[in-house]
């Protein structure tokens, strides 16, 4: 079993890797945002991101710093096949999926204005924000030195393969394509 983690800032294209990888390779997909609405569902929370954030930290805080990623790693073990999980955000997440056989870590980046055009594109309930709240959300997850919240920038640093996603799908497909471990399969 293969395991790829996906990290990256707030919308460069974390979901378009995992679908190309979906799609085009037969991975299992792992969501960390999906386990989190769960989560807020059965204790009756809005969903938003603030939510989430919240939440995370919370689990973090009571169980340990990979605990979610945990969770759904366990759920991939069970499966038996090749899994992307998404969205690490922690250095103990990596850490913890570290000590697993045939893990990779990829970040993706993008500029701020792209991404803020893809996130308002969307159109989902935590998508529709300004830029300047587009920006203090990022801020706030960049950088941490409580090993429970949210470190994108350690995360991206640790990172094995760092994707640049400025432009076209396709340009997005061919960086994923020339990877050594793409073509291992």
């Amino acid at each position: 079993m293969k395991i790829i983690g996906i990290t990256g800032t707030i919308g460069a294209g974390k979901g378009t890797i995992v679908e190309y990888l979906v799609k085009n390779y037969g991975f299992q997909h792992y969501s960390v945002r999906n386990y989190l609405i769960q989560e807020a569902q059965k204790q009756n929370l809005p969903l938003n991101r603030d939510t989430y954030v919240m939440l995370a930290n919370r689990l973090r805080e009571i169980h340990a710093p990979s605990f979610i990623i945990d969770e759904l790693y366990k759920e991939a073990a069970k499966n038996g096949e090749n899994a992307i999980i998404e969205s690490i955000r922690t250095p103990g997440e990596i850490a913890s999926l570290r000590t697993k056989d045939n893990f990779s870590l990829w970040a993706v980046d993008a500029d701020p204005k792209v991404r803020y055009e893809r996130i308002f594109a969307r159109q989902s309930e935590t998508d529709q924000i300004s830029f300047d709240t587009f920006l203090a959300n990022e801020q706030r997850e960049m950088n941490a030195e409580d090993p429970t919240k949210q470190n994108l920038a350690e995360c991206i640093r640790q990172a094995d393969v760092l994707l640049e996603n400025n432009g076209e799908f396709e340009k997005l497909y061919r960086q994923i394509e020339a990877l050594p471990y793409c073509r291992q399969f």
